[in-house]
């Protein structure tokens, strides 16, 4: 078997010294960064609204079980607020904008804000694990269309989907499933 592996170094030397403002995209990069750009847009929509339904629902939090189920959403909140901090530099990386306009993150969101009443712990567990359950589902269909088009966006979402699935996990634990 041969190795038929060969760099052409001045070239890519070239490449990168004419295209410098380009930044991290290279004349490599398969994928169409403006899609890219938009569906990590949809991405930071998404963890906002997450975000915002972890942070009431531990806030709002009563019960017995209250202290463990509030620190949990916490703790999720804290991680979905990182998601979307990551997928924001990732636009940035890409040369977008990241777009968090309050006007349009409910409407950009994969998933729903749900305020559900103050004493009813089961129910926001419910409402949490259906939202991670989406977020999963979605994600996965992100990591698949991406390919090897764009292997640094596959991999920030594989991160933030690892996590996604620690989040359902827990929450199914909590609710006793």
């Amino acid at each position: 078997m041969t190795d038929d592996f060969v760099v052409d170094v001045s070239r890519i030397r070239a490449d990168a010294r004419a295209k410098m403002e380009s930044g991290p995209v290279t004349g490599t990069y398969e994928a169409d960064r403006d899609r890219v750009v938009a569906v990590l847009n949809d991405v930071v929509a998404t963890e906002v609204v997450c975000w915002m339904r972890y942070t009431r629902h531990a806030i709002s939090a009563t019960g017995i079980d209250r202290a463990q189920v509030s620190a949990e959403f916490t703790e999720h909140a804290k991680e979905e607020w990182d998601h979307a901090l990551r997928a924001a530099e990732r636009i940035s990386q890409l040369g977008g904008e990241p777009d968090f306009d309050p006007a349009t993150v409910a409407q950009r969101s994969h998933t729903d804000y749900t305020a559900t009443p103050d004493g009813e712990l089961k129910q926001m567990l419910r409402d949490n694990l259906e939202a991670e359950r989406i977020v999963i589902g979605v994600y996965q269909e992100i990591i698949r269309w991406l390919g090897d088009k764009d292997p640094t966006t596959r991999r920030v979402m594989e991160s933030i989907l690892e996590e996604e699935e620690d989040h359902a996990d827990d929450l199914l634990d909590l609710l006793g499933g």
